[in-house]
C-alpha cells in the first residue's frame, strides 16, 4: 500500500456492491460517482490529508458509516490491503458481538 493520502473519502454502492471510496475533490468525486450509476453515495470530507489506512479507522467510527453494507465495505479493504491495522479493525468490531456470533459470522464466510 502506498502512503498516498486523501481528504475525502465515504462509501457508494454499484451494480449491487458497496465500496470504500477515496478522493481529494468533494465535488469531483460526487460527479463522477452519480455519473457511472453509483447509489447511495455517502462521502466526507475528512479535515486533513490520511492515508487509506487512517482514512479506514475513520469511517469505521462515523457515525454515517455504520450500516451493514458500509460497515463490510470498510472491512473488506481492511483485510485486502491494510495488513497493519487489521486486527484492530476487528477488535473494534467485534467488541460489542457474542462470541457465538463471531463464530457464526466466520463459518458463514
Amino acid at each position: 500500500m502506498t502512503n498516498k493520502t486523501f481528504s475525502v473519502a465515504g462509501t457508494s454502492t454499484h451494480n449491487g456492491i458497496t465500496k470504500i471510496r477515496f478522493a481529494n475533490d468533494f465535488v469531483n468525486r460526487l460527479k463522477i460517482l452519480y455519473k457511472n450509476g453509483h447509489e447511495n453515495v455517502e462521502l466526507i470530507e475528512l479535515g486533513g490529508e490520511f492515508t487509506k489506512a487512517q482514512v479506514c479507522q475513520i469511517l469505521m467510527a462515523h457515525d454515517k458509516f455504520q450500516g451493514e453494507d458500509q460497515q463490510g465495505a470498510i472491512y473488506d479493504f481492511v483485510v485486502r490491503n491494510c495488513k497493519d491495522i487489521k486486527k484492530e479493525i476487528e477488535e473494534k468490531m467485534f467488541d460489542n458481538v457474542s462470541e457465538d456470533e463471531v463464530i457464526q459470522v466466520t463459518l458463514e464466510k
